[in-house]
């Protein structure tokens, strides 16, 4: 007897809910504590629901993108306020970011390109392997998603209710746009199916991503993958590898564990030659 079976023999949760719905209005069926647990908004906001609040951030998409039959995901970090080239930097304090988010907006091209190169492979695996996934929101983000538009590609939007981003970018599959409310839950579905990271340049939250990966990459908590980082001048600015090793803070072969690249191409190659693919 398979699992489908033997839950076709239970009463249905939709069942339930639509006998409630007929019973009469009584002071004990109008009190809160009669109220079914899975529909009670109140109960599961409290504070000590939040174990069952974490549970379903895990499951909700992990059991979606399971029925969508989606092994494995291309991850694209990278910053909110990179504007596509050619438009205003909607982000900008003064005039010196002002014209750094300029300039930075070629990386939202190349996020584009690299994006729909990773999607045509995707196609090849009926939709099934390579898919996009970013944060749903604007800049780098958007540039991921909408690069697998260009292919015809699926891909996946991990968003996060955020003052600044309140709503998904518009290239998102549908299907595989999905809201969390803990960053923790949600940084675990970025990793769970990767087969690669491209990172582009980008603030505190890029950052963060980056950084967390390496660690767990670093403390063998995590398989070793393909980890790009887009624009090696960006990076070398901004953060000092080779001061960390040495200091004797990581070991030289941490250096290792990333690769600098520039363009779309030469990200996918590296990628390619990984996993025995054409380029």
């Amino acid at each position: 007897m398979s699992r489908k079976d033997h839950q076709s023999r239970l009463r249905s949760v939709e069942a339930d809910i639509a006998k409630v719905e007929e019973i009469p209005s009584t002071p004990q069926t109008e009190s809160p504590a009669y109220t079914l647990a899975f529909r009670d908004d109140t109960f599961l906001r409290r504070d000590d629901m939040r174990p069952v609040r974490l549970q379903l951030e895990l499951l909700k998409p992990e059991t979606l993108l399971d029925e969508a039959g989606i092994n494995s995901t291309v991850v694209l970090f990278g910053g909110a306020r990179l504007p596509e080239p050619g438009s205003e930097p909607w982000s900008f304090r003064n005039e010196t970011q002002r014209e750094n988010l300029k300039k930075n907006s070629k990386y939202y091209a190349e996020a584009r390109a690299f994006a729909e190169r990773v999607s045509k492979e995707c196609l090849k695996h009926d939709g099934k392997e390579y898919v996009v996934v970013t944060g749903g929101g604007p800049g780098v983000m958007e540039a991921g998603n909408r690069g697998a538009t260009d292919a015809g590609a699926p891909s996946i939007g991990l968003n996060i209710v955020l003052r600044q981003e309140p709503v998904p970018n518009a290239y998102i599959t549908p299907e595989l746009c999905f809201n969390f409310h803990y960053f923790a839950i949600r940084k675990m579905h970025f990793l769970m199916r990767a087969k690669a990271i491209a990172v582009f340049p980008g603030g505190f939250g890029t950052m963060d991503e980056l950084f967390e990966t390496l660690t767990l990459i670093q403390t063998e908590r995590m398989e070793r993958l393909p980890i790009l980082l887009f624009g090696e001048a960006f990076w070398r600015r901004i953060i000092n590898f080779e001061a960390l090793a040495d200091e004797g803070t990581i070991a030289p072969e941490d250096l290792e564990l990333f690769r600098f690249v520039e363009t779309a191409e030469e990200g996918w190659k590296i990628i390619a030659d990984a996993y025995g693919l054409g380029t």
